[in-house]
């Protein structure tokens, strides 16, 4: 097993997967959107780790071979690690293409899921970024969509602009968010959701303008066992924008799943 040490995370890699695993008890994992990476949840990691192991994937969004790199390549992947790791009873946090990879496992193997957590989830409607970005080298149209997924538009900083400026003037890469983009508004759940029985925790900005709050609200209809909270002068990435608001609204839902079982 290699271990790295990535923004004071340990970062393990073993049997082809790489991920975070800190703290002990009940397992919290976090799946990362299409252009994210392990510091959006770095606060969550921070909170939770000290009653909850709190694991986060690495998902092979630009290593996967071609005609695997898709939604449900990415559900694969996640299937096969969860095997690998002997994980039972998980706690899926699931942002933007993170809650699509959430919601296609846990319809496929709900008996492994206790509960889910959805923020600015793909899945029903998107306002896909993979069309847009790849086409434009322009570092300042890069920024200006980068701060577009924060209603404050001072967290797009300039490592952040630097990390998606790469990714989408790097041609594998480009055409992989295309492509994975591309999979994910072709499957939409609308009509399997209400399959999904485990307690469901829908938490959305006021402000996405990629997922808008109408998507969290349609979510919270058709997941039958869910709950939805919305947060002001929020976007599309609430665990790092209100991150004091995401890890309470977490902590009373997952305190809730826990007494309840």
């Amino acid at each position: 097993m290699i271990q790295l040490i990535w923004m004071s995370l340990q970062i393990k890699e073993e049997n082809g997967f790489k991920y975070v695993e800190v703290g002990s008890g009940p397992i919290i994992m976090n799946l990362h959107g299409l252009f994210g990476a392990l510091s959006n949840f770095k606060d969550v990691t921070d909170y939770f780790s000290k009653h909850y192991t709190v694991v986060i994937p690495i998902l092979p969004l630009y290593s996967l071979e071609l005609d695997k790199t898709s939604v449900t390549g990415m559900v694969d992947y996640v299937d096969a690690f969860i095997e690998y790791k002997g994980y039972k009873d998980v706690n899926l946090i699931g942002n933007s293409l993170g809650g699509h990879i959430a919601l296609l496992y846990t319809l496929r193997k709900q008996e492994k899921v206790k509960s889910m957590t959805l923020t600015a989830s793909s899945g029903l409607f998107e306002s896909s970024l993979g069309d847009q970005y790849p086409r434009k080298s322009d570092k300042e149209y890069i920024k200006r969509k980068t701060a577009e997924t924060f209603y404050n538009p001072a967290l797009a900083t300039d490592e952040l602009v630097e990390e998606v400026y790469s990714i989408v003037n790097t041609r594998e890469k480009a055409i992989r968010v295309i492509v994975i983009a591309k999979s994910a508004v072709r499957h939409n759940l609308r009509d399997e959701l209400h399959q999904i029985t485990i307690p469901c925790n829908l938490i959305w900005g006021m402000n996405d303008t990629i997922t808008p709050p109408f998507v969290g609200e349609e979510f919270h209809k058709l997941l039958q066992n869910s709950e939805l909270t919305l947060l002001d002068e929020c976007g599309h990435a609430p665990m790092m924008e209100l991150p004091q608001e995401f890890n309470d609204c977490m902590g009373r839902f997952l305190n809730k799943v826990y007494q309840s079982s």
